[in-house]
């Protein structure tokens, strides 16, 4: 089903036509039959004059925000003559892209591997296995790049390249992406027009989607980045000539990064909040207790920065919504972030930090 040319010695395969029109049909059936996901109004009896909101990206087929990344980058490749049948697709990721890739390669009958961290989450590595995908794990975070390189070019396959590729993959200006999605929803909200959005940044995709969105439609809201300790995202923000972070890595999968990643946009970010590890575990059970359903570790990071913001508006006496994205289901982390005995492995003390999101949640204040 491929066409071929030579250049120089190397025979390279040319994308069949017929092929990749069905590839994108397959997707864009599989786009028309999802409903968008819910957003969940957050409780906060003693703030009457802010609302908090988060965006439930749990509810995609693959149970992360990641599912809006891959089928992106799935139809950016394709669109760009890079997919071909039969042939590998091979990502670096910490586990919920992988998971989201995997359901599309499998749509597609491509052969998917996926390089993994050696601590990614066992629930994410069996939904990788079971969507048809074949983990990769390397013990050196700071190889997955390589790996996942080579094995595409050892294989004939396509790196997707998430961390470079994420924030050119999504169109910004509108098309149904969760910028557009979370305005849409608001707008019969007593605050239409959010105050903040808050979201973490992994490839960077996310924050540089809503941020260039809420310019190019001159909204007056701003965009914070909730980062991880260990990353080196908020040290960049602050200083342009940072770009790797030596700290050890965070125990939060899917955001915070050691290098600044290609897609990571800090001129359309306003603020960035640093959140411990310690922190946004907490925030992660403690929401999860509000919401009776289990949340990621990333929710927790999003939510202790949302705190700290809706704090400041109560204190300088401001209205407005926060609005803020539930990244993926706790379901996940059952072997870590709501694991007690995992908590004490890693010599974690949570108690003072959900005893202060919690009193957030009561009073309106993390003091």
């Amino acid at each position: 089903m491929t066409l071929s040319r030579r250049v120089g010695e190397l025979e390279v395969a040319k994308p069949d036509r017929e092929w990749v029109h069905w590839a994108i049909g397959r997707i864009e059936a599989d786009f028309n039959r999802s409903a968008d996901t819910h957003l969940l109004p957050v409780a906060i009896p003693a703030l009457p004059d802010i609302g908090l909101y988060l965006k439930d990206e749990s509810s995609h087929p693959t149970g992360s925000l990641k599912h809006r990344l891959a089928r992106s980058l799935f139809l950016y490749a394709l669109s760009n003559g890079w997919l071909r049948a039969r042939r590998p697709v091979v990502e670096a990721s910490s586990g919920s892209t992988a998971v989201s890739e995997a359901y599309f390669a499998r749509m597609l009958g491509l052969p998917f591997i996926a390089v993994v961290p050696a601590s990614t989450a066992p629930e994410k590595l069996g939904a990788i296995e079971a969507l048809g995908g074949t983990p990769h794990p390397v013990q050196d975070v700071r190889t997955l790049y390589a790996v996942a390189e080579d094995l595409a070019r050892q294989s004939g396959g396509h790196y997707m390249d998430q961390f470079t590729y994420a924030e050119r993959a999504t169109d910004w200006r509108g098309n149904n992406n969760i910028a557009e999605s979370i305005y849409t929803q608001m707008a019969r909200e007593p605050h239409a027009v959010p105050s903040w959005i808050v979201c973490g940044a992994g490839t960077g995709g996310t924050s540089a989607t809503i941020g260039r969105f809420a310019r190019y439609h001159r909204h007056a809201t701003r965009l914070c980045v909730a980062d991880p300790d260990a990353s080196v995202f908020h040290r960049h923000w602050h200083d342009p000539a940072v770009t790797q972070a030596q700290d050890p890595s965070s125990l939060i999968e899917g955001i915070g990064r050691p290098r600044v990643e290609p897609s990571f946009m800090p001129g359309v970010v306003d603020r960035m909040i640093v959140v411990s590890d310690s922190q946004s575990i907490a925030a992660a059970r403690a929401v999860s207790r509000r919401l009776g359903k289990l949340c990621g570790g990333s929710t927790g990071t999003n939510i202790w920065a949302c705190a700290l913001i809706a704090s400041e508006m109560a204190r300088d006496g401001k209205a407005g919504s926060i609005v803020s994205i539930l990244c993926d289901s706790g379901e996940r982390y059952r072997s870590s972030y709501f694991d007690d005995a995992w908590i004490a492995r890693q010599g974690l003390n949570l108690a003072p930090h959900e005893a202060a999101i919690e009193r957030f949640f009561d009073t309106g204040s993390m003091g």
